[in-house]
């Protein structure tokens, strides 16, 4: 192969084309590369864009990396990472200009409790909906069952999770102290108990065999720092390099859940890993940016994990916070008191930190099954006979 085949750069794009999320490859005029795209028989040329286009997903952005290998040197532009998505068109609610200004009184009132952006947007939507549903019913007259209502033709038709649900149903009993007039009777909503499903952990070799397996030094550290100071993804997100002191192994994490502060130890392990991709990647204000100063986005953590998983042969379902569930158990494993756990993991109530307790296999392993002591009994008392075996090769 010749030398400016092995020089070629090909470029890789998120881009929005023909109304569809596409992956968009650009690079000089290079018949080697133009004849490894055509036999892969998935890209049509684009006139507007000037390259080769396909509908996105990682695993093409994976392939194409494979493809061209040491070939051609492969560069994913900072788009690939970023939430590039086609916004459907919301129809418009049919509410009275009344009604609406209503909604905009509410809106404030939730801003003045000083409810974060996030809650307050989810809030207002769920209003919104329920006001748009009651359509012409005098606000004052609003009652419970029409919250019911609501529900039921609403929200059971559209699959809404538990926890959504009481999303609404907080959002309801805000409406009620914003609007007292109203007859719904805040006393007697009530929200459905919530779902106690124990969260799924990551044992230590898995962990250390998922890291192993991430070969993208950004995403390994991203991952490694999740794992090593239990952080939420927004606190990863949201950390800055500023906040990263590595002379103590400490990390600042700021306005996390509850708007709370807290330090969080730095693993001495993850020192070396740090400073090499802060010295490879650059990174200006925040620990990982998608672009110079702007921070990564959720959803690009998520792929690469999912990738980082099927390359390890982890078929256990994991998100990142499966790796925070996984750090504060290990810590309870390894005889960490629980007081300790919650002031790292930033929890507000013991009661939360608690359901570790449930998962942490330290000492559920010492207890011995019933049918263990009764093979063993046996054994122990008819010495004359061989050992019984419920099985009679094992």
């Amino acid at each position: 192969m010749n030398n400016t085949t092995i020089t070629s750069t090909l470029v890789l794009k998120k881009v929005i084309h023909r109304k569809n999320v596409q992956l968009l490859l650009q690079f000089p005029y290079n018949d080697f590369i133009i004849n490894k795209i055509r036999s892969l028989k998935l890209f049509a040329w684009s006139k507007t864009h000037r390259g080769w286009y396909s509908e996105f997903s990682t695993e093409k952005v994976e392939l194409l990396e494979n493809t061209f290998n040491k070939e051609v040197q492969v560069i994913l532009d900072p788009s690939i990472h970023s939430d590039i998505s086609i916004k459907p068109k919301r129809k418009n609610r049919k509410i009275s200009e009344e009604n609406k200004e209503f909604i905009r009184g509410y809106v404030k009132y939730l801003k003045g409790k000083r409810y974060s952006e996030s809650t307050v947007n989810t809030y207002f939507y769920f209003v919104a909906d329920f006001i748009e549903y009651i359509k012409d019913k005098p606000l004052n007259e609003l009652n419970n069952r029409d919250v019911e209502k609501f529900i039921e033709d609403v929200f059971s038709p559209k699959k809404y999770s538990i926890s959504t649900q009481r999303q609404l149903i907080s959002a309801i009993k805000l409406l009620v102290k914003y609007y007292p007039n109203c007859s719904i009777d805040e006393i007697k909503l009530s929200r459905p108990k919530k779902s106690r499903i124990l969260p799924s952990i990551l044992s230590k070799e898995e962990v250390i065999n998922l890291l192993r397996c991430t070969k993208n030094l950004k995403h390994r550290a991203i991952l490694a720092m999740i794992y090593s100071s239990g952080l939420r993804i927004g606190e990863l997100i949201n950390l800055k390099l500023s906040n990263i002191d590595i002379d103590r192994r400490q990390i600042i994490v700021q306005n996390g859940k509850n708007r709370k502060d807290r330090n969080v130890i730095m693993a001495e392990s993850m020192i070396p890993l740090i400073m090499n991709y802060v010295q490879t990647y650059r990174p200006t204000f925040y620990f990982v940016e998608g672009e110079p100063n702007k921070k990564y986005s959720a959803s690009s953590i998520r792929a690469f994990l999912k990738r980082s998983c099927k390359n390890a042969g982890i078929v256990k379902r994991v998100t990142p916070h499966t790796l925070r569930h996984s750090y504060a158990t290990h810590l309870l494993e390894n005889g960490i008191d629980i007081r300790y756990i919650q002031e790292l993991l930033g929890h507000a109530k013991t009661e939360t930190t608690m359901i570790y307790t449930h998962v942490s296999k330290k000492d559920l392993l010492k207890i011995e099954s019933p049918l263990d002591l009764a093979v063993k009994q046996l054994n122990e008392t008819d010495n004359h006979n061989k050992k019984l075996r419920l099985s009679g090769k094992y």
